[in-house]
């Protein structure tokens, strides 16, 4: 199984919510593209919050040294972000794949991380609650409709009841989850949600 996590904005909990699928699958996993922060990179922050030895953490297609997004930071790098060098890792492992920002980030001139969406891939979204979120939302999930792929959604931060209920009623996508704020999303907290979000992600 390849999972692909993207979110609604930045900041929104992705890579926390790529390091817990991660641990309930004891899944691989791969950033396709890092822009900045490349000592510290969401590989890096991965790999430090799960705990099972069955992991592999895949090296990025394109590692950017610029905190932008991805078709600025290659043009700073003087470099141009290829659709065709992004292959998957060879794995019979499952995959969590993990975008860069939104799905309509662009890469170049051309492609988006929508582009890297394969057909045989489903789809987490992650969706935090903020004032324009729920229009965010939908519209990051109907766009990903139009490719037909399974499409779940994880819902990070406090939780909003309100929210989440017309997100799930109009979209009808399947609820794999919620993260709630923590103090801290340490190895043991990681586990925790691994476990709750488990029998979901399992059956997804």
């Amino acid at each position: 199984m390849k999972l692909f996590i993207t979110g609604i904005s930045t900041e929104v909990g992705k890579t926390v919510a790529s390091a817990i699928v991660v641990e309930a699958l004891k899944a691989d996993y791969w950033k396709p593209i890092q822009a900045g922060d490349l000592d510290n990179s969401d590989s890096h922050k991965v790999k430090s919050l799960i705990s099972n030895d069955k992991t592999t953490i895949h090296p990025n297609s394109y590692a950017l040294k610029t905190p932008m997004s991805p078709h600025a930071a290659a043009d700073i790098d003087g470099i141009f972000i290829d659709l065709k060098k992004i292959t998957p890792p060879e794995t019979k492992n499952h995959l969590v794949i993990e975008g860069a920002g939104g799905l309509l980030v662009p890469l170049n001139d051309m492609d988006t991380i929508f582009d890297l969406i394969q057909p045989n891939y489903k789809v987490i979204v992650v969706s935090r609650h903020y004032l324009g979120s729920i229009n965010h939302t939908l519209l990051t999930l109907e766009k990903l409709q139009e490719k037909e792929v399974k499409v779940g959604i994880i819902f990070s931060g406090n939780e909003h009841p309100t929210t989440e209920e017309i997100i799930l009623k109009k979209s009808k996508v399947t609820f794999l989850g919620r993260i709630n704020e923590e103090p801290k999303f340490s190895k043991e907290v990681i586990r925790k949600y691994a476990k709750q979000l488990k029998p979901a992600l399992e059956s997804f």
